[in-house]
């Protein structure tokens, strides 16, 4: 949406209503814009392809600021939004809600840079996965297609699983996105890919994945 200077806008930080912490924000022409993803001055390419991503991909209304020491990219917010944005779910609840958001990034992105038959193959494929590995309350394709379209944020439960079916999960999803793609870029993008979730969430998930087994496969 917009690439600006440090002198194009006014950053200032306000008091979280729920959490003891100060939350960056950014204002331009009457907007609204808080922190997602800083990068070194030296990783404008990555700074570039996740505001691309959020803008061009996903439709989200989004800032780049370039400042000489680093590039950072802020999303569009309602003040409100932040008196809902600690969440409701269990640590977790979490780890799978953001495995789901990044199940069906990838899902969307073959469907629509490979078209429907690739997306129908990956369908196929990822029923495969969830079915021969025993995943709770994964019993058909029927099921695992559910999973591809139905928003997590918005489930009213989610699936039953544990920490090592979401480490599971996220490994075969590297795993089969590598061979759709050619290459692992899509894994890059995983800031982006969860700004729906509330902060504090996914803070969380990305902290885990930081230290988890996976920290080499999603970037």
């Amino acid at each position: 949406m917009f690439i600006l200077k440090r002198q194009d806008v006014e950053i200032s930080s306000i008091q979280h209503p729920k959490r003891d912490q100060q939350v960056p924000i950014l204002y331009y022409q009457g907007l609204t814009f808080r922190l997602i993803s800083v990068f070194k001055a030296n990783q404008e390419e990555e700074a570039r392809a996740l505001w691309r991503e959020l803008t061009d991909n996903r439709g989200k209304a989004c800032v780049l600021l370039e400042e000489p020491e680093r590039y950072s990219v802020w999303g569009k917010i309602r003040l409100e939004q932040l008196d809902s944005d600690t969440g409701s779910h269990s640590k977790t609840g979490i780890l799978i809600q953001a495995s789901l958001l990044l199940l069906q990034a990838v899902y969307i992105d073959i469907e629509e840079l490979l078209g429907t038959r690739q997306a129908s193959l990956f369908e196929k494929d990822i029923a495969e996965v969830l079915q021969q590995k025993q995943f709770p309350q994964v019993s058909s394709s029927e099921t695992a297609r559910n999973l591809l379209t139905t928003n997590p944020l918005q489930l009213a439960k989610l699936p039953a699983w544990q920490e090592n079916h979401v480490i599971l999960l996220l490994q075969e999803l590297h795993r089969l996105g590598k061979g759709y793609f050619g290459n692992a870029n899509f894994a890059k993008l995983v800031a982006g890919t969860l700004q729906d979730m509330p902060s504090g969430e996914r803070s969380h998930f990305i902290s885990w994945l930081n230290q988890s087994p996976l920290s080499k496969l999603w970037q």
